[in-house]
Order: structure tokens, then C-alpha cells, then sequence
């Protein structure tokens, strides 16, 4: 008997186990790696938006074809060109390791996430053989694994990383409007899927049948077309906001109470400006608390009277169990700290030290230099300022979506966001924070006042327009009319539901592909089906 029809079903057994890789690896190595930094010059500063798309295409066509083992690699040296790039501001003052630490880890979730992903690509055309399931359901399944990835680098270790996300892209982008309605996560999912999209339409020669780009038009139509859901106004509130230019880096050189002076002097000229409602300083803008110090207490107490308005400051505090907060007050005249929020997500390895015995023994020369940890406060994230609702969160809390969706809920009609950049002046740091602070704002169709020590601070209208904005190291204030909102948008109603979902969803679609795909090719296993062993994933 002739073997001739065995190798024959060897071979289509093969192909359909796993299409044929685009690249030979050596190429697709290099195009990934090159596509991790491609993909961070769609992000603050170079802000060139369309490259966040040519970034997730280049790792996305490196992918198919490829063993598990070598997609692991692929998604490694993409992540290490998206993290080494994006987040070196993280070595400015303790050097490469905190840098190398954190892309790394970063780096080997992202690399697990493209394990599934190249599995999508070698399972789906097993489990069927339809053109239309390549061009729609492959995309999803593609793009909702993405975003498996990304809520595991934005949920371990440590309440992990969520910085960098592709949403995060796109806060100047046409598709921005899209997170009003399925948020950061399913501004991501569309932004995969469309790339995916394109890429199947390619391999499958698509030009050939214009109905087969329907589904990526359609995608993109709706993705562009889309209004931001419409909130409600509700008045304005006059907002002085104050960046003191102090210096209030960790390694900054100071006195007590010097970044305090800095603030007093930088607020001077609003002092008498007519109708202000709340005055805002940025995080650390006292580094006296005034629940401890009479002076200072005496000091805010004449600020919010002589402003005849509440100021929402902050301050270091401790509790009677000596454990320290990074806290905003909310501080009258007479009445002192009416009310308090800390923040809620210190920053590991930054404001505490995690598992220190454990990093101790690794590099005590740099968690030594952590002496104090902060705790992480448990307040409803929201002041009542006299007239208006805020929603609050501290410097890195706006990257964590539950405390956002928490303050909306909470009935915030604007947010006041304190943020302190001194750590990373000369980087790209800032922007890529105020970029995240616009995204919130249309989000959650609310007004947001960006307020930096050192800046550049920005107050952003419910549509993600800057209306007034303090530039970076200088000392300067800015009273500005900012419109309150209320009503809320469906990426706050739906919150983690959108998430939860696409990660079930992901998840078990790709072992169902994977489960059916083994079936499908059974019989021929068994030697009893040889002649269907045509089929293959183009």
C-alpha cells in the first residue's frame, strides 16, 4: 500500500493544527520588539494615537503560526519594548532597577497573554472551517484575550499595574467616546478587534468578496461615529486650584514646612479673586499635617476665610495605631477637617514596601529607602464642598477604575484629582497621567481639575477639552468656572461588569474553539476519516 496519502493527511493534519506562520521567528522576534516601541509612540509624549494600532498589529501577525514556546518570546520582547520605553521615568532617581523589575514583570504577563492569543490563532480555524467566523468571531476571540492579558497586568501583584493600557492611547483620538459606554477595557477590546480584524481580512484576500469587510467597517463606523453619552448640567463651581512649584520630590532638598510656604505663596494672588468655592492644593502640597500642628491648623483656618471658601488640601496623617495615610482634608474655617479620603491604592515599592522581609534581603539599599509605609484608606472617595458633590482620587488611584466608578456613584459631580509629578520631572510621566485624567473625564462625563505640585496641571470639560491649564515648575494658581454634571454614563453603571464579562468570555471561548477543534479532527486521528483531511487554516 502506498504511504503517499498518509503523508497527505499528515501534513493537512499539521496545518490545520496551526496556519502557517507570516514570518519565519527570527523576523518576527525583531518586528515584535520593534512593534512594543511603536506601540508606546501612541501614547504621551509623542501622542502619535494611529501607531497604537500599528504596535498591536505588528505583534498580532507575529503571533500566528507559532508554537506556544515561541509565542511566549514574541510577547516577551513586545512588552519589554512597550514597558522599557514607557515607564523608564521609573529609573529618574533610584535607578535602572525598579525600571528593569517592573518591565519584566509586566513583560512576562504580557508574554502569557500572547501564548493564548497565538492558541486563538491555531484553534479557531480547527473548530471551523467558516469564512465569516475567521472574519468576526477570531477578532473577538483575539481582542477579548488581549484584555485578559491587560486585567491581569492592571490586578497582580500588589493590585497590580494597570498603566499602559491601549484605551490609554486615545484620550485625543476619535475613538475616546467609545469609554462613556464600555470604558477603558472596551475601548481596548475595540481597538484589538479592528486590528485582528484587518489582519484576516488580509490573509483571507477579502478584496475579493467587499462583503467580507463589512464586519471591520461596521466596527469602525459605530467605534467613530459614537456620541460620548450625554450627562446632565447642573450649575458650575468656581475652582481655585494652586500648583507651588515645592520642592516636594522625595529627594528634594527641604525644611519642614517649606513645601507648605511654597503652596501659601503660590496662592497669594487668588486670595481676593470674588465668588471662589473650593480651594484645591495638590497631593503633598502641606508637608505639615494641621490635625497635629496648631500652627498649621491656624494657617488653614485664615486661608479658607479670608478665600471665604473650604480648601481641600494634603497631608501626611497618622492614626492612634501609628499607621500612616497619604490623606486629602476637607478643611473649613472654625471647624478644621470636616472631612477626610486617603488614598486607597499606595503605591507598592513607592509609598510601601510589599512582603519587605522578602525584598529586604534582595535590594536593602533601595527599600531602605522606604522608611515609612502608608496604609490604605477606606473612606468613600467624595467631598460635599459646599454646594457640589467631588469625586476625589490621589496621583496614581485615577488609573484604578473601581474607585472612579465608586465616586460617580457616590454622587460626584466633578473630580478633583491631586497628583504630585515632582519624582519625575523631565518625563513623560505627567502627560501620560493627564492623558488617563482626560479619558476619566469623558468616562464619566464629568468636569476634572488635574491639580500637580509641579505640574502641568489642567482643569478638562466632561468631553475631554483642556478649558484652562498651569504650566510645568512654575508657581502659579488658576480660577477657573468648571460645570458640574450629573446622571451616569453606562461604563459607570456596567463598572467591572464589562471586564468580568470579556474574560469569560475569552476564556472559555477559547477552550471551547479548542475543545471542538479536537474534535472536529477526531476521526482523522484515528485513521477512519483520511479523505476530509483538506481542510486548513489558510
Amino acid at each position: 500500500m502506498s504511504t503517499t496519502p498518509m503523508r497527505t493527511d499528515a501534513a493537512a493534519e499539521a496545518s490545520a493544527d496551526r496556519p502557517r506562520p507570516v514570518m519565519p521567528l527570527w523576523a518576527a522576534l525583531l518586528v515584535s520588539a520593534l512593534g512594543g516601541v511603536v506601540y508606546d509612540l501612541g501614547f504621551p509624549g509623542a501622542s502619535v494615537w494611529p501607531l497604537a494600532f500599528v504596535g498591536i498589529g505588528m505583534t498580532l501577525v507575529s503571533l500566528i503560526g507559532r508554537s506556544s514556546w515561541a509565542a511566549f518570546h514574541i510577547g516577551l520582547v513586545f512588552g519589554l519594548g512597550f514597558y522599557l520605553t514607557h515607564v523608564s521615568w521609573t529609573s529618574l532617581y533610584l535607578g535602572p532597577v525598579p525600571w528593569l523589575a517592573l518591565s519584566i514583570l509586566q513583560s512576562l504577563i504580557v508574554a502569557g497573554g500572547a501564548v493564548l492569543i497565538a492558541l486563538a490563532y491555531r484553534w479557531l480555524p480547527r473548530a471551523t472551517s467558516s469564512r465569516w467566523a475567521r472574519l468576526v468571531l477570531l477578532p473577538l476571540l483575539v481582542a477579548g484575550l488581549w484584555i485578559v492579558r491587560e486585567t491581569a497586568t492592571g490586578s497582580i501583584p500588589y493590585g497590580g499595574f494597570p498603566w499602559g493600557r491601549a484605551a490609554l492611547s486615545q484620550s485625543e483620538s476619535p475613538f475616546a467616546q467609545v469609554v462613556s459606554w464600555v470604558g477603558s477595557s472596551g475601548l481596548g477590546l475595540v481597538m484589538v478587534a479592528l486590528v485582528a480584524g484587518v489582519i484576516e481580512w488580509v490573509r483571507l484576500r477579502g478584496w475579493r468578496d467587499v462583503r467580507s469587510a463589512v464586519p471591520v467597517v461596521a466596527l469602525l463606523v459605530v467605534a467613530v461615529a459614537v456620541p460620548a453619552w450625554p450627562t446632565t448640567p447642573t450649575g458650575e463651581l468656581r475652582v481655585a486650584s494652586v500648583q507651588g512649584n515645592g520642592p516636594s520630590g522625595y529627594f528634594d532638598e527641604r525644611e519642614p514646612g517649606d513645601i507648605l510656604a511654597a503652596q501659601l505663596d503660590a496662592t497669594e494672588p487668588v486670595l481676593d479673586e470674588p465668588g471662589i468655592d473650593v480651594l484645591l492644593w495638590p497631593e503633598g502640597g502641606s508637608d505639615v499635617d494641621p490635625t497635629r500642628s496648631a500652627e498649621a491648623a491656624r494657617t488653614f483656618d485664615d486661608l479658607s476665610e479670608r478665600i471665604g471658601a473650604p480648601v481641600v488640601l494634603n497631608t501626611v496623617t497618622v492614626d492612634d495605631e501609628e499607621r500612616f495615610y497619604n490623606t486629602s482634608l476637607l478643611w473649613e474655617s472654625g471647624a478644621g477637617a470636616v472631612d477626610r479620603f486617603s488614598k486607597r491604592n499606595p503605591v507598592p515599592f513607592g509609598e510601601y514596601i510589599p512582603d519587605r522581609w522578602f525584598y529586604d534581603a534582595l535590594v536593602p539599599e533601595l527599600t531602605g529607602l522606604i522608611q515609612r509605609g502608608y496604609s490604605p484608606g477606606t473612606e468613600p472617595p467624595v467631598f460635599d464642598v459646599g454646594g457640589a458633590v467631588a469625586g476625589l482620587a490621589i496621583c496614581f488611584d485615577v488609573i484604578y477604575d473601581g474607585l472612579i466608578w465608586e465616586g460617580a456613584r457616590d454622587g460626584a459631580e466633578l473630580y478633583l484629582l491631586q497628583t504630585n509629578n515632582a519624582d519625575f520631572r523631565g518625563t513623560d510621566e505627567n502627560q501620560q497621567q493627564l492623558a488617563i485624567a482626560r479619558l476619566r473625564a469623558i468616562e464619566t462625563g464629568r468636569s476634572v481639575v488635574n491639580i500637580s505640585t509641579v505640574g502641568t496641571s489642567q482643569v478638562i470639560d466632561p468631553t475631554g477639552r483642556t478649558i484652562d491649564e498651569l504650566p510645568a515648575y512654575e508657581a502659579e494658581a488658576m480660577v477657573t468656572d468648571v460645570e458640574l454634571r450629573e446622571g451616569l454614563t453606562p461604563a459607570v453603571v456596567l463598572g467591572g461588569s464589562v471586564p468580568t464579562i470579556t474574560v469569560i468570555a475569552a476564556i472559555g471561548g477559547l477552550i471551547a474553539v479548542g475543545v471542538r477543534g479536537r474534535t472536529q479532527n477526531a476521526p482523522r486521528r484515528t485513521g477512519s476519516g483520511r479523505g476530509d483531511g483538506g481542510e486548513s487554516a489558510a
